[in-house]
C-alpha cells in the first residue's frame, strides 16, 4: 500500500534537518580539531582563592569535561567546536559594577562610549596552515589592527626563538599546522599577559552566559562588558593551558576576541599600575577617530614591554610645561619602529629611543604613516653582533589583503650607493623611496634596500 501524500510531507522535514545536521557536523569536522597540552597539575584561582583543575572545563551547559590528553578516539565523526560563551559555574569570578566603571574609564575616559562594530567583530585568526602567511595573523582595520599586528610580534618571536625542537628559519614559518596555530596563539597571548602582571600572575577574562552589571544612568551597558568573569593564575604555564583550553573565547567568530585580550591586559596590569605608568599627556587608552577608535601609544608599549609607556622615547622626559612624561626604561624582546611623512626629527618627545629599536630579539612592530607592520628577521644574531648588521635579510608582513607571502629584503649598511643618486626633496620626504625604507633607515641610517625582485610597496 502507497503512503499517503500526507505521510510522505510529514517525513520530510525530518530528513531535510538530518541531512542539514550531517552537513554542519562535516563542516566543523573540517575546521576544528580537538588538543590538550598535555600540561598537568595547573590550576586557575577564583577571588576567594578556591582552585579549579585547570584541565577540567566546562562544556557551556554547566556539565564538566574531564581531563584528557591527545586526540579524541578515531571512533568520533568529528569533535564539536568548544563554545565562546562559557558556564558561569566555570570558576572565577564575576565583574562587578565598580570594576566594569573603571574599565570603561580606563578605555575611553568616561563610562558612557562603548566600542564600535569594527572592535566588537575582530578575533584572532591565523592565515591557511601550511601557506607563505601560515605563521600571520589576519588583520582589521583601525584600532584593532595595531593590537593584532602587536601581537603578531610575540608570534613571531614564540615561532623562530622561544618553541623547542624546531627549526628557527623562515621555512619552519610557513610549515605550521593548525594544531601549531593554537598552541602559538595561545603562548604567545599567555606571554604577554604574564608580562604584564609582572611575571607574578595574570587575569584573564571571558565572557559568560549570566549577566553580572546592570546599566544604570552613569553607566552604559555593551551587553558583554556586564557578562564577564575573571580569572586569575599565578603560573606562565597555568595561564597559557588555561588560554589554549578556553582558546576559542579569543579566536571563535563573535565572540569579541580582541576586546577580551585588551580587557585581560588591563586586569594583568591591574588599575594601580596603569595610573603610576600613564601620564598628563595619556589619560586614558583609546582615542575616537572615524567613528571608531585608536590605541594609543601606551596599548601598543603594553603588549611589547609590560609596561603602559605612553611615549616611545628612553626613559622620561620634561614636556613643554615641565610636566614629567613616562617613556620606556628598559630594553625588551620586541622592538618598535615609526616613520611618517609629518613626522619631524626636531621634536624630541615624538622619537623612538634606542630600547625599542635595539631590541632583545630582531621582530619590530612598524608604525608607517598610521598603518601597522612586522619586520623582522631569522637570525637571533642580528643585534648583538655588529659584523652580522652589515648585511643581512629581514622579512615584512604588512597585513594588508594584497599580500600572499612576506617581502624578503636584503639590507647592506655599508654600501651606500644610493646617496650618491638625487637625494630625496627634503620638503617632501618618503617620495623617492617607499615608507617601508623609510622606516627601516630609522633603525640603520644609510642602509641600501634590495627587494630581490619585488616590487617596492608600502
Amino acid at each position: 500500500m502507497e503512503p499517503s501524500e500526507e505521510a510522505q510531507n510529514s517525513q520530510e522535514p525530518d530528513l531535510e534537518e538530518i541531512t542539514r545536521k550531517l552537513l554542519f557536523l562535516d563542516k566543523w569536522r573540517e575546521i576544528f580539531s580537538y588538543h590538550r597540552l598535555g600540561t598537568n597539575n595547573t590550576t586557575s584561582q577564583n577571588h576567594e582563592g578556591d582552585r579549579i583543575s585547570a584541565g577540567e572545563t566546562e562544556d557551556g551547559t554547566g556539565r564538566s569535561q574531564p581531563k584528557g590528553q591527545g586526540h579524541l578516539p578515531s571512533s568520533r565523526l568529528c569533535s564539536v567546536p568548544k563554545p565562546s560563551i562559557i558556564s558561569s559555574k566555570s570558576g572565577g569570578f564575576p565583574v562587578s559594577l565598580a570594576m566594569a566603571t573603571k574599565l570603561r574609564q580606563t578605555l575611553f575616559g568616561n563610562t558612557i562610549q562603548v566600542f564600535s562594530s569594527d572592535w566588537t567583530k575582530a578575533y584572532f585568526q591565523f592565515h591557511e596552515p601550511f601557506s607563505d602567511l601560515a605563521f600571520a595573523l589576519q588583520v582589521g582595520k583601525g584600532g584593532v589592527q595595531s593590537i593584532q599586528m602587536a601581537v603578531q610580534g610575540p608570534i613571531i618571536k614564540y615561532l623562530l626563538f622561544t618553541r623547542k625542537g624546531k627549526d628557527c628559519n623562515f621555512l619552519s614559518l610557513c610549515r605550521i599546522s593548525k594544531h601549531d596555530q593554537d598552541h602559538t596563539l595561545a603562548a604567545a597571548l599567555a606571554g604577554i599577559l604574564w608580562a604584564a602582571g609582572a611575571a607574578q600572575k595574570a587575569t584573564i577574562c571571558l565572557i559568560t552566559e549570566d549577566t553580572y552589571v546592570a546599566p544604570t544612568p552613569g553607566y552604559s551597558g555593551d551587553g558583554f562588558s556586564e557578562r564577564l568573569q575573571l580569572f586569575e593564575l599565578s603560573d606562565k604555564e597555568a595561564t597559557e593551558k588555561f588560554i589554549y583550553d578556553h582558546l576559542q573565547c579569543f579566536k571563535g567568530e563573535g565572540c569579541h576576541g580582541v576586546i577580551l585580550f585588551l580587557y585581560s591586559l588591563i586586569f594583568s596590569r591591574t588599575f594601580e599600575r596603569l595610573q603610576e605608568e600613564l601620564d598628563v599627556s595619556t589619560t586614558h587608552l583609546l582615542q575616537p577617530n572615524a567613528g571608531g577608535f585608536l590605541c594609543r601609544q601606551a596599548v601598543l608599549n603594553l603588549i611589547l614591554t609590560g609596561r603602559a609607556s605612553p611615549h616611545t622615547f628612553n626613559g622620561c622626559q620634561k614636556g613643554k610645561s615641565q610636566e614629567i612624561l613616562h617613556g620606556v626604561p628598559t630594553r625588551s624582546d620586541i622592538g618598535y619602529l615609526q616613520w611618517g611623512k609629518g613626522t619631524s626629527d626636531d621634536d624630541r618627545l615624538s622619537q623612538v629611543g634606542s630600547m625599542l629599536k635595539t631590541p632583545k630579539l630582531p621582530v619590530w612592530l612598524c608604525n608607517i604613516n598610521g598603518n601597522y607592520s612586522v619586520l623582522f628577521s631569522t637570525n637571533r644574531q642580528l643585534l648583538s653582533d655588529w659584523k652580522v648588521e652589515r648585511l643581512f635579510d629581514l622579512y615584512f608582513y604588512s597585513g594588508q589583503p594584497a599580500q600572499k607571502k612576506p617581502a624578503h629584503l636584503t639590507i647592506d649598511t655599508h654600501s651606500h650607493h644610493w646617496e650618491s643618486v638625487q637625494h630625496e626633496d627634503e620638503h617632501r620626504p618618503g617620495r623617492r623611496f617607499s615608507p617601508l625604507e623609510m622606516v627601516i633607515r630609522t633603525k640603520w641610517r644609510d642602509a641600501t634596500i634590495n627587494w630581490n625582485g619585488s616590487i617596492p610597496f608600502f
